[in-house]
């Protein structure tokens, strides 16, 4: 944007962009308005909460945790009449660390189907219990998060230390945003590429801190960080399976509990298009997996 009619005008111009997702100015200013392929633009719509209805068996409400910096938590709450304690999933949202919220439709339609329920969100889950519904668990805790979410799942449980009464019983990854300055296999796939996850947006993410990779040059050895049981899910046609398998690997040479779940033929965080997971069996056979995966590692942690 360049205003040359008035010389006391101010030229601001994009510094920065993320294709389809994000422009940054050179004043400072952000424009998130979507630009990418207009059949994706329902997946970001705002999802309102329910305000403790029950709607398709799930009631939602939101919390703010910073007013400072405007980081909000959405509970998902399910109705059951068991009477069993259920646990809860502490989920972080993905989007390159800089794009998404937790109320878009996206994460919405996912976690609506589980139905189950970063450190600052650890401590209100420690001091605010009373808006959790009764029975909820809170010694069996699993973080959850996807794309650069899995990489927060990974950062949260090794510094979660001792959160008691709250215990973290699992975490599960699922395809995490780990990337190198060195092109694996995978990345050069540009058939693999989606709106959702492209190369440009790898090489962006690699230009921040080596924090990304939890066995980088930077970070602590991981035989000497704790881990919970992990579940990372990795899917065949994510641009950055090799470095999560990497990952995968570091953590067992390590002796520390991971186990692998594989999305065949699928692409990164392919379950967030619901309009796909309905329309395509494969996709929505997939997804079915994926879902009933969590759930199982969950029973059995």
């Amino acid at each position: 944007m360049v205003n040359t009619s008035d010389p006391k005008e101010v030229v601001v111009v994009v510094v920065e962009e993320i294709s389809g997702w994000l422009r940054v100015y050179s004043d400072g200013s952000v424009d998130r308005t979507w630009t990418g392929p207009p059949e994706a633009a329902p997946l970001l719509e705002h999802v309102p909460p329910t305000g403790g209805a029950f709607v398709d068996s799930v009631a939602t409400h939101d919390v703010v945790l910073d007013a400072s910096s405007d980081v909000l938590l959405r509970i998902y709450i399910p109705e059951t009449s068991s009477g069993e304690k259920i646990p809860v999933l502490l989920h972080f949202q993905g989007g390159g660390f800089c794009i998404s919220r937790p109320t878009w439709r996206m994460y919405h339609a996912f976690y609506s189907r589980i139905r189950h329920d970063c450190l600052s969100a650890l401590t209100w889950l420690r001091s605010s219990p009373v808006l959790l519904p009764p029975g909820v668990d809170l010694t069996r805790i699993f973080l959850i998060g996807d794309s650069s979410g899995g990489n927060l799942v990974h950062q949260v449980a090794t510094l979660a230390g001792d959160v008691s009464p709250l215990r973290i019983a699992g975490a599960i990854p699922i395809h995490p945003g780990f990337v190198r300055s060195t092109r694996s296999e995978s990345e050069m796939k540009t058939e693999n590429e989606s709106p959702i996850l492209t190369l440009e947006m790898c090489r962006r993410v690699d230009e921040g801190p080596s924090h990304h990779l939890p066995d980088g040059p930077e970070a602590a050895p991981m035989e000497e960080v704790e881990l919970p049981p992990l579940m990372v899910v990795v899917a065949e046609k994510d641009l950055m399976k090799d470095t999560q398998m990497e990952y995968v690997e570091a953590v067992k040479g390590a002796g520390k509990e991971v186990e692998v779940l594989m999305n065949r033929g699928m692409m990164h965080c392919f379950y967030f298009n619901e309009m796909v997971v309905k329309a395509d069996p494969k996709t929505g056979e997939e997804t079915k997996k994926l879902v009933e995966g969590i759930v199982d590692f969950i029973r059995r942690h």
